[in-house]
């Protein structure tokens, strides 16, 4: 298994995180924790498929994974080659005008909102390549091709930047008011362009702060809950378990 991440070149730079290139010669099941990225995935080999309730969805080979409140399983093919993109909070807006938030907690075909043509011709290219560096060049063509000028939000970024440096603590009536702005149009253009809520992204935030210390920290289960402000060990264990399906206890046990 290898996962090598790539960054983009640098017109891409403020719209991409980054890439990584994923490989897998084993058939795998594996779960994925809800992060702060939309992910596009091009698989130039093998396949990948989602479990829900036992029930196995397989998925295009191009895709495109919203913004998610909940642990997600996938079951990927043996020999799996995978190119994942990685968007900054408000990146997908420069490449399409479909609003982030109709992605939340979905896996969709990519050629649902780019030109399937499109879609078409920039598999066939990375078919053909035989490098790393090649079937990145091949993303990296696809996605200036589809890159728009439009305005940035600053509010939005400044509602991004203050929830990162609260690590998803603020208070909505805090960001609110920090911004001078009342919650349903901040609400609404958040969730247009970084696909969630202010609230529920805050929250997404906060777990990945949590997972971190959970997993590379000494501290103990009561200090991590109560420096990340949840109100009891009760509401603590019921997030993490929703955003793992696990307990603190057995994620900092196994880690």
């Amino acid at each position: 298994m290898r996962f090598d991440k790539v960054l983009p070149t640098d017109p891409l730079k403020p719209y991409i995180k980054h890439f990584v290139i994923s490989e897998s010669t084993l058939e795998t099941t594996y779960k994925i924790f809800p992060s702060t990225s939309l992910v596009i995935g091009f698989q130039y080999q093998g396949q990948l498929a989602s479990i829900a309730k036992d029930h196995i969805n397989q998925l295009s080979t191009a895709g495109i994974t919203g913004l998610t409140d909940q642990v997600k399983l996938f079951k990927n093919s043996a020999d799996i080659g995978t190119i994942l993109v990685f968007f900054t909070e408000i990146g997908l807006a420069f490449f399409t005008s479909c609003p982030a938030n109709e992605l939340f907690n979905q896996s969709i075909s990519l050629d649902i909102i780019f030109s399937k043509q499109t879609i078409d011709e920039t598999e066939e290219k990375l078919a053909m390549a035989q490098t790393d560096s090649e079937r990145i060049r091949v993303i990296e063509r696809f996605l200036l091709s589809q890159l728009k000028v439009i305005q940035r939000d600053k509010l939005v970024m400044e509602a991004v930047r203050l929830i990162y440096q609260s690590k998803g603590t603020i208070r909505i009536s805090e960001l609110n008011q920090t911004l001078a702005i009342s919650q349903s149009p901040l609400e609404k253009r958040f969730r247009k362009l970084v696909g969630t809520t202010p609230k529920k992204f805050a929250s997404i935030v906060r777990f990945n702060t949590v997972l971190n210390d959970l997993t590379t920290s000494t501290k103990s289960l009561t200090e991590i809950c109560y420096e990340h402000n949840f109100f009891d060990q009760a509401h603590f264990i019921k997030d993490v378990r929703q955003y793992t399906g696990e307990t603190p206890e057995r994620l900092k046990r196994t880690n």
